[in-house]
């Protein structure tokens, strides 16, 4: 693991309402822990973080717990406050002091456990000095800070991404942290922020779990050789047997009775399967150079794959809408929720690299029934319809009109059937393909960026259904024209990228990071980028 780096000062601070009169002084004294030990627990105990305990153990903590606010001069707190976020939070409170021993203790202990979020490797709480202001300032500091990277995210995904418009919370932290205080609840606030949900929880576990394995199993490393096939017997198989348990794909006790034998057997070869499939490599079961070049993917490529994860979930609102259209880029995959429940799970065929298909919040708010299909100018340019002859744009159902190259309605038509208009200014949209096979390959980021929905037609059969406007839409496909069909209500759509993720089974699933998109969250968060370990597919495909 790298070593942890302090964040940014600047924040955005939002209204507080905390006035000094709001703040309660109590007097009496609480036996508990001392904060000595919080500190000695601020971050794992292994050396690449043992620069985090350090920083967060910075302040000498006090020798006993009290409920009562140390009084520090206005002057002296206004020249240790540095950050905007806690010059407007000071502002709104008088420049009086807010941290008893108590909150402090509360705080350092929600920042021990911060691993458990992915975020051991910043360091939140740190200051030069150790005076009353200084002391001070620096809680504020790390508590604005770290609810913040709970709430919101400490990455913001507008700063890396030309395009990204999926909802975010709208988290108040100086509200919250006045709150918090006033109450004496400063743990539990924090506590409540990073998003609550059995995902979450399932990504933080395993990140715990990827970091306790990273050092003890680091060195494993499977070498190459012949192919293995279900059946075989060979001298590695132990060795990958130890590899797939350590990554969850097989559990090591259930295996246990045959790890000496060197058997290639069918659990084996199922757990196999699944790293295959995750890694966008042909799914036969064979052990292969690419097979073994993905078991040498260590614990640390894995926990930080994990890490980003918990970050691209905090940037999520806390509330999504109870029926919207969730589509996964980096896994291909499509959920319909409807009330809440989820409705139909399918694949899709998303954008390639170099035409990646953007995170957008947008909305699905019309069917097209046979479609015609303008290419853009981008298309045209990159596959070279410019030069085709009249015969060739003949052979694909194509005309020329007033300067565009327009592909008419019909089975061959590269939208397929039917096309589900999204409301944005990208010409980003979901649709049917002519191309069906090519839901078969390993590796579906094959388009030029709009989804393609495997059984389109069943899919906007069932949409139809839940909006009450299947008469209309049979109507429409029966005409043989395009077809416009208006939604009664627009469906909430998130266009979203999370090469890991919980799976149908509620299994953890590790895909290849194909769009190479976790580099800079993952840097943010202070690992290194990780290695490459992609496979991209390329078609000749004319479609959007």
């Amino acid at each position: 693991m790298t070593q942890p780096f302090a964040i940014p000062e600047e924040m955005r601070a939002r209204g507080l309402g905390l006035t000094p009169s709001t703040i309660l002084k109590r007097t009496a004294c609480a036996a508990a822990l001392p904060l000595l030990l919080l500190a000695a627990c601020d971050s794992p105990t292994d050396d690449a973080t043992a620069a985090t305990r350090q920083n967060s153990s910075a302040i000498a903590p006090r020798a006993g717990v009290s409920t009562s606010i140390e009084q520090v001069p206005q002057a002296d707190l206004k020249s240790a406050v540095g950050s905007s976020s806690a010059q407007s939070f000071y502002e709104q409170a008088g420049w009086s002091a807010v941290w008893s021993g108590e909150a402090e203790q509360e705080l350092r202990q929600a920042l021990s456990d911060r691993a458990r979020h992915g975020l051991d490797q910043v360091a939140f709480l740190d200051v030069q000095g150790n005076s009353p202001a200084e002391r001070e300032a620096a809680l504020t500091n790390a508590a604005l800070a770290y609810a913040a990277a709970l709430g919101r995210g400490l990455v913001d995904p507008a700063d890396l991404h030309d395009i990204y418009s999926v909802p975010r919370p709208d988290s108040n932290v100086a509200s919250g942290l006045s709150s918090a205080l006033q109450n004496g609840r400063v743990g539990q606030w924090l506590a409540s922020l990073a998003p609550q949900d059995r995902e979450y929880k399932a990504l933080s576990d395993a990140y715990l779990r990827m970091q306790q394995v990273a050092d003890s199993e680091r060195n494993i490393t499977v070498p190459g050789g012949d192919l293995i096939r279900q059946g075989d017997t060979d001298s590695r198989l132990p060795q990958i047997a130890r590899v797939l348990a350590r990554d969850g794909y097989l559990n090591r006790a259930g295996y246990s009775a045959q790890d000496g034998s060197g058997a290639y057997d069918s659990r084996v070869e199922q757990a196999i399967r699944k790293l295959q499939e995750d890694r966008g490599i042909h799914v036969d079961g064979v052990i292969g150079p690419e097979t073994v070049q993905a078991l040498n993917t260590g614990a640390d490529d894995r926990a930080r794959a994990a890490a980003v994860a918990l970050e691209r979930r905090r940037w999520l609102e806390r509330n999504a809408p109870s029926t919207r259209i969730d589509v996964n880029t980096a896994a291909a995959k499509l959920e319909y929720v409807r009330d809440g429940q989820l409705a139909d799970r399918r694949d899709v065929i998303v954008g390639q690299p170099g035409w990646e298909t953007p995170q957008l919040g947008t909305s699905f708010y019309r069917l097209v029934a046979n479609p015609n299909w303008t290419v853009p100018k981008s298309i045209e340019r990159d596959e070279g319809l410019a030069n085709k002859s009249a015969s060739y744009l003949r052979s694909k159902n194509m005309v020329r009109r007033d300067g565009w190259v327009v592909q008419l309605p019909g089975p061959d038509n590269a939208l397929g059937m039917v096309k589900f208009d999204l409301d944005n200014d990208h010409a980003i949209y979901l649709h049917d393909t002519a191309a069906k096979s090519l839901f078969s390959e390993d590796v579906r980021q094959l388009s030029h960026g709009c989804i393609r929905v495997e059984n389109a037609l069943e899919f906007a059969s069932m949409i139809a259904r839940d909006t009450g406007i299947t008469g209309k839409w049979q109507d429409a496909r029966q005409e043989g024209g395009e077809t416009y069909l208006r939604l009664p209500d627009p469906i909430p759509v998130r266009l979203m990228y999370h090469p890991t993720h919980l799976d149908a089974s509620g299994e953890i699933r590790f895909v290849q990071d194909i769009y190479d998109w976790n580099g800079p969250v993952a840097e943010k968060l202070g690992f290194g980028r990780g290695t490459a370990d992609r496979r991209i597919a390329k078609v000749e495909d004319i479609g959007p």
